[in-house]
C-alpha cells in the first residue's frame, strides 16, 4: 500500500514539473541560448550611450527617454554555410513572436525584408518592444527595447530625439562588422 502512494505522489509531481516546465521558449531565453553561437552576435545597449542632451529636449522626450532602460540586439547573419541553420531559427524567433502575451504595433516591408514590431505589456504602459526583421538574403536582427511604463507615442517621441542627438551609432561597430564580414 505504501508503495502505491509513493508511485502516485512520484507520478504527480513528475506531472506538476513537466507542465510547471513550458516547452515554448521564452524571447529572454533564445537570447541566452545563442549569445554564444558563433552565428549569432548579441550586445546590449544601455540608453546612455545615445548622448541625449537633457536640455535640449522637450519634457515629452525627456519622459520617453527616461522610460527607457536598454536595448538588447542578437542578430544572425546568414552566409551559404549556414543557410539551413537561418531556417531554423527564423523559424523559432516566427513561432516565439507568435505568442499571444505580444502585441502587434506594426508590420514592415521594404526592399531590405519584412519585419514586424511588437510588445509585451500594457497599451499604456509598455516594458519590452520587439522590433524583429528579416532578409532571405542577409539574416535577421531581434531587437528588445527594454524599459518602465513605456508608451506607444513614447516610441516616437524616442526617434525625434535620437535625430537630435550627437548618437552616431557609437557601441554599435561590432554590430556594423559582423554583418559586413
Amino acid at each position: 500500500m505504501k508503495t502505491s502512494i509513493k508511485k502516485v505522489m512520484l507520478s504527480f509531481v513528475a506531472l506538476v514539473l513537466l507542465a510547471a516546465c513550458s516547452s515554448h521558449q521564452s524571447l529572454q531565453e533564445y537570447y541566452v541560448d545563442n549569445s554564444e553561437n558563433p552565428n549569432f552576435i548579441s550586445i546590449d545597449i544601455p540608453a546612455s550611450i545615445l548622448n541625449l542632451d537633457n536640455e535640449a529636449l522637450t519634457p515629452s522626450e525627456r519622459e520617453a527617454i527616461s522610460s527607457l532602460k536598454k536595448l538588447n540586439v542578437l542578430a544572425f547573419k546568414k552566409t551559404a554555410e549556414n543557410a539551413a541553420e537561418f531556417k531554423v531559427e527564423s523559424a523559432k524567433v516566427n513561432a516565439i513572436l507568435k505568442s499571444d502575451k505580444f502585441v502587434e504595433l506594426m508590420k514592415l516591408k521594404s526592399a531590405y525584408g519584412n519585419g514586424v514590431v511588437k510588445y509585451l505589456g500594457d497599451e499604456d504602459a509598455i516594458d519590452e518592444v520587439i522590433i524583429y526583421g528579416s532578409s532571405k538574403d542577409n539574416g535577421f536582427a531581434l531587437i528588445r527595447v527594454l524599459g518602465k511604463d513605456m508608451n506607444p507615442a513614447h516610441l516616437m517621441t524616442l526617434m525625434q530625439a535620437l535625430q537630435k542627438s550627437d548618437y552616431k551609432g557609437e557601441g554599435l561597430g561590432s554590430l556594423k562588422d559582423f554583418m559586413r564580414g
